[in-house]
């Protein structure tokens, strides 16, 4: 025998109850949705590098990537090593870990360039360290004659010894503009989004002194004789231990559809929040200044998440956190001889 039909009290209710579901689900989603917005969304690309050639060549990553990056290009740079060396670096970390600072891998690796304790890297604590784990690395390619004549896969491979050594070459492209522009010779082509996520740790002056002591050594102190602007002063910063810095892996910044920032806040304003950073003159007609500037100019953008930074400019050029996409564009008042005087410092300013 056959059920009856249901009477139609219960068909509207059943009706409603499914209207209720889906109003719960759209609720869930669009929250979901805020919270991705409001925080930066784990994984979504906030951060970009393009070609300097005009070939339409770039390559999109998170703000914890560009730390992992900007650190590792840092370290490079800072013991003498070629731009070749930096993109094999980078190619080699975005092969093994994707730019993130990971606690697992095969049997006991670990970090960027999933190193392992029990092949004589090092300590567990001192490979999850990236000033520490990129510098190991570099230390190895050294030793490679002839590293950066050698095809990257190869230099690669004979530092890592991975099983799959031809895994290397498919992130030749994106690490050569990367390392293109965390080295300065690619001036204005890396940009990021800039806002922190609510779980960023707190910025500021210190903060940044000690990330530029963590990734350029504290000579970057003495040498190029960072100070940090204060109210009518400027006095040059003790230098910050390297593990005072703040923690390398960076939250992910929001929607590139953000509205554009609002104008800059007077100079009186900013004064206190500003690290100054001269830099050096070159031995090659202002080209080595120059590469300097730009290599430590993409190294705040590339922080500016984890750093809370909200202004970077050098050489006459200013990149702005919060900005629908995030790019360096002409200062006010910096051009011709303004904007070559604006060479010799990059000024650094954040949000608190």
């Amino acid at each position: 025998m056959s059920e009856p039909s249901p009477t139609p009290v219960r068909r509207r209710r059943r009706r409603l109850l499914r209207f209720a579901g889906a109003f719960v689900v759209l609720l869930a989603v669009a929250g979901y949705l805020g919270v991705q917005y409001l925080t930066g969304g784990v994984g979504a690309p906030r951060c970009k590098v393009v070609s300097a050639n005009g070939d339409g060549a770039s390559y999109e990553f998170t703000p914890e990537q560009a730390v992992n990056a900007a650190t590792i290009s840092a370290i490079g740079t800072s013991r003498g090593m070629p731009e070749r060396a930096v993109a094999i670096a980078l190619a080699t970390a975005l092969q093994e870990s994707g730019l993130r600072n990971i606690r697992h891998g095969d049997r006991d690796s670990l970090g960027l360039f999933q190193q392992r304790p029990s092949q004589g890297w090092g300590t567990e604590k001192q490979i999850m360290d990236p000033t520490y784990s990129a510098g190991i690395f570099y230390e190895h390619l050294a030793k490679v004659r002839g590293y950066s004549r050698l095809p990257l896969t190869v230099a690669a491979q004979r530092v890592q010894r991975s099983g799959f050594p031809q895994a290397y070459a498919k992130h030749e492209p994106d690490a050569t503009l990367l390392a293109a522009a965390l080295t300065g010779r690619a001036a204005a082509t890396l940009t990021c989004q800039g806002r922190p996520a609510a779980t960023t740790p707190a910025g500021g002056p210190t903060s940044v002194r000690a990330a530029l002591a963590r990734d350029f050594g504290r000579d970057v102190f003495q040498e190029a004789g960072a100070t940090v602007d204060t109210a009518g002063s400027s006095a040059s910063p003790a230098p910050a231990a390297p593990d005072s810095a703040a923690p390398s892996a960076s939250p992910v910044s929001p929607d590139s559809s953000a509205s554009p920032a609002p104008a800059a806040p007077t100079a009186a304003a900013t004064a206190d929040r500003t690290v100054t950073v001269p830099v050096r003159e070159g031995s090659d007609s202002g080209s080595a200044t120059l590469r300097r500037g730009w290599e430590l100019a993409h190294w705040a953008v590339a922080n500016s998440s984890a750093l809370h930074i909200d202004r970077v400019s050098y050489a006459g050029r200013e990149w702005t956190a919060g900005t629908s996409e995030g790019s360096w564009h002409t200062a006010d008042g910096k051009s011709g001889r303004d904007a070559d005087d604006a060479a010799a410092e990059v000024r650094i300013v954040t949000g608190q």
